[in-house]
């Protein structure tokens, strides 16, 4: 029923017709569902009572706790820490850095990924529990950057591991770090569905 999505109801009017009117979270929960319709991804049971789906919860509470491992190879990896700065506030958005893999659950490859590199950031992919995310930051983690005629330098960091979202530039900027943990959010919040 689109009226159980919008909130709104066609009632008769007094003078005669029918007219669209806010429903009350009272007479909401007595409407019939439409299980062809999607709905709000949370249904008002009572006043001040929300009823959730649980992967929506759980998808909730891991994005506002993202813990990124930092692995900086190169100049990306000044502008990373930058992040990380008063300024920015990472904190805010509940991502706090950490150091070990085992506890971590997104790495970030900022710079430039060599071939006699790649075998140490795979075992850092691996050894990470799941879920797991990762973040290609700069030109270089993403496709190569300058030294895509070399052959000892990694064509992009996606070559031994999956990569869940790209920041581009040469170096970018804090706030492009910013954007991309912002994406991350949303795709978590996304692929809450298929489970982990």
């Amino acid at each position: 029923m689109a009226e159980r999505r919008s909130g709104m109801v066609e009632r008769e009017s007094p003078l005669g017709g029918t007219l669209t009117a806010p429903v009350s979270p009272e007479e909401l929960r007595l409407l019939p569902i439409d299980d062809a319709a999607p709905l709000v991804p949370y249904k008002v049971a009572l006043p001040g009572v929300m009823q959730v789906p649980a992967d929506t919860l759980i998808a909730a509470a891991r994005k506002a706790s993202l813990w990124p491992m930092t692995f900086g190879l190169a100049c990306c990896a000044i502008e990373m820490i930058s992040t990380y700065m008063a300024h920015h506030d990472l904190d805010r958005f509940g991502i706090v850095p950490w150091p070990s893999p085992r506890q971590s659950d997104v790495m970030i490859v900022a710079g430039t990924v060599t071939k006699k590199m790649a075998p140490a950031v795979k075992l850092l992919w691996e050894q990470m529990p799941y879920p797991k995310w990762s973040i290609a930051m700069g030109a270089c983690a993403t496709n190569g950057g300058p030294y895509t005629q070399y052959d000892r330098v990694l064509q992009g960091v996606d070559k031994i591991i999956p990569v869940d979202v790209y920041v581009p530039g040469c170096p970018p900027r804090p706030e492009s770090l910013l954007d991309g943990f912002l994406a991350l959010q949303d795709k978590i919040m996304e692929t809450r569905a298929r489970g982990v």
